[in-house]
């Protein structure tokens, strides 16, 4: 009889107390669940709490960061990656427990992602598998380097990367509202990552990239036959991506009102 080794799961959280619940739960067939909270203050922790999961608090100083501190504070050899807008589902539960338990496994796997948006999965819109980075992996096998946003991660292995079949669900925006909300917190952190670099973007730079950032979602990853969701989709990343610029312009240029020093009249 084959015994599967012990799995943690972290979730990373920053004021999800309507999106929370259904991600704890969807994944409380593992050993251990961990939320790595920055300071919520809508119940967020009281509620993962709740459930069982265990609760930690890290200040929120980069994506990159905050998922160093979630794997530091796993326990067991296999890890699952989780944001608290992503649900685990039984295929890809029953897959993960398949492939840990395989001792032939690889180190490190991506999961496809199924994202619903305005109420229907996006298959385009480069939504679709939707890798972001390997959410299963061995302890001790992953890391991320100290970025805001858009984290790059390091593998520490010869083995090649994995790719599960069973996609887990990612419900990405509540409403509208909330799209708007990201753009705007993404386009900051973006900028402290420009700064961080030394770039210095001259405004045909940004319009560049931007126009970029829609011709590459609506018409390459064809976006455009996702509908609306489709359309905002592109239209939310040449938002992103043009404001990322025009912030770090800010930023190097003490634009803000506190450094202006204005005199009136």
């Amino acid at each position: 009889m084959t015994i599967r080794p012990n799995l943690s799961v972290y979730i990373l959280a920053y004021n999800e107390a309507d999106k929370i619940k259904d991600a704890i739960q969807s994944v409380q067939w593992a050993d251990e669940i961990i939320v790595v909270d920055s300071y919520s203050t809508d119940g967020t922790q009281k509620i993962a709490s709740s459930l069982g999961a265990k609760v930690i608090q890290v200040p929120f100083e980069g994506f990159g960061k905050l998922r160093n501190e979630g794997i530091r504070a796993c326990n067991f050899e296999w890890i699952f990656s989780l944001d608290a807008d992503e649900r685990c589902t039984k295929d890809a539960a029953k897959e993960i427990q398949q492939v840990i338990s395989d001792k032939d496994a690889l180190d490190a796997y991506f999961i496809p992602r199924r994202n619903i948006f305005l109420g229907r999965w996006i298959k385009h819109s480069s939504f679709y598998p939707d890798y972001r980075q390997p959410q299963l992996f061995r302890k001790g096998v992953m890391e991320f380097k100290d970025d805001p946003v858009h984290e790059e991660y390091v593998l520490h292995t010869n083995k090649p990367k994995g790719y599960l079949k069973s996609p887990i669900i990612q419900v990405p925006y509540k409403n509208l509202s909330q799209v708007l909300d990201k753009i705007n917190r993404y386009s900051s952190l973006g900028a402290e990552k420009l700064v961080k670099k030394g770039k210095k973007p001259k405004l045909a730079t940004a319009l560049f990239h931007a126009m970029w950032a829609f011709f590459h979602i609506f018409f390459i990853k064809g976006g455009f036959m996702d509908g609306w969701p489709g359309f905002i989709i592109s239209l939310g990343n040449f938002e992103e991506t043009f404001y990322k610029y025009a912030k770090c312009y800010e930023l190097q240029h003490d634009l803000t009102l506190d450094k202006l020093k204005i005199k009136y009249p």
